[in-house]
């Protein structure tokens, strides 16, 4: 028997800067996601080694994708719309939640999504932007395109990291939004990452609030598209990590991969990771002697959170341009923290 068509599928777009909370937030959401609903989320990483997929639990209502090695709007775009079509396909889900890089301009998405390829089967609704208010004390944030345009194109702010702030800087965050921002968009405190899911269950379709094109550095890097990035094709060995790098629009990224049996001692890769310039942005998730553990570090913070079993031990980092410590002994140091057997 034919299944029945595809049909108004409500997505949206979770967009944010880098070390915004984005990930976290779409944690709060599932956990509290109405359990008749399945859904499907579909993560784009800036870098090579595939770490956001890598901090989702497994379970049956919802099935995480991702698509690491560059920056959907634009050198993903192709890849993006063939394997957005397999898994809604694939999948069927009752809702789609999609969420780009930190460097990710909305407006190439929400053209995608709202165009003919998914026209009557994928329903535009609220464009949350994730905001960090410490990035407006950041005058290179405030006049970064890219950044600018994520919250101005957005239905909603969802203000993250708000438990580490004072009532001031919170206000002040709200006064620039509306300040300096067109039209109106709801603004809604999110301590660590927890947005009502009824903002998403609840809300409308996506809204013009400001037209806008992709920057000159996202168009440019469209007309040369990158390959898919298959990262079964190298798998690691024991004695024998995988190293990715790559780099674009200003900033580069620089991971590993280990296989499941190498251990790394938690204590070491504690005081390892607090060596570490205050401006990487740090993600991993490590098999350690206290068993798997998360990294999510931003500014220097982030402690070391309890994880499932996961397939291989991954970590990435993410510096702007130029600002990347010495590969060799970034994983010099990391072998440092190895244990000389598994357990």
């Amino acid at each position: 028997m034919a299944r029945p068509p595809l049909r108004d599928i409500p997505a949206h777009l979770i967009t944010g800067f880098l070390g915004s909370g984005k990930s976290t937030l779409i944690h709060h959401l599932i956990q509290n996601k109405p359990p008749g609903e399945r859904w499907a989320v579909l993560i784009n990483e800036f870098g090579r080694v595939g770490i956001d997929q890598a901090m989702f639990a497994e379970r049956d209502d919802v099935v995480v994708q991702a698509l690491p090695g560059g920056c959907l709007c634009c050198q993903l775009a192709t890849v993006l719309q063939t394997s957005l079509v397999q898994l809604l396909r694939r999948e069927r889900p009752d809702r789609l939640i999609i969420e780009p890089s930190g460097l990710g301009h909305p407006a190439g998405l929400i053209e995608l999504l709202r165009g003919e390829a998914f026209g009557g089967v994928l329903d535009l609704r609220d464009v949350v932007a994730v905001l960090d208010p410490r990035r407006l004390d950041d005058p290179r944030a405030r006049g970064h395109e890219t950044f600018r345009d994520q919250l101005r194109l957005a239905d909603g702010v969802a203000l993250t990291m708000v438990d580490r702030l004072g009532a001031q800087q919170v206000a002040a965050a709200r006064d620039w939004l509306a300040e300096t921002l067109p039209g109106e968009r709801w603004v809604v405190e999110a301590p660590q990452g927890r947005l009502p899911v009824e903002r998403l269950l609840d809300g409308g379709a996506h809204r013009d609030l400001a037209s806008s094109v992709s920057p000159a550095a996202h168009l440019a890097l469209a007309q040369a598209p990158g390959p898919w990035l298959d990262l079964d094709a190298r798998a690691p060995r024991v004695g024998a990590p995988v190293r990715e790098s790559g780099a674009s629009l200003g900033h580069e990224s620089l991971g590993w991969r280990w296989h499941a049996d190498e251990v790394f001692d938690a204590s070491a890769i504690t005081a390892w990771l607090d060596a570490l310039p205050a401006v990487l942005r740090v993600k991993g998730v490590l098999h350690t002697d206290t068993g798997w553990v998360s990294i999510n570090r931003t500014g220097g913070e982030g402690p070391l959170s309890p994880s499932e079993w996961r397939r291989d031990s991954r970590l990435e980092l993410i510096a702007e341009a130029g600002g990347m410590p010495d590969a060799e002994a970034l994983e010099a140091g990391m072998a440092r923290c190895r244990r000389t057997s598994s357990i």
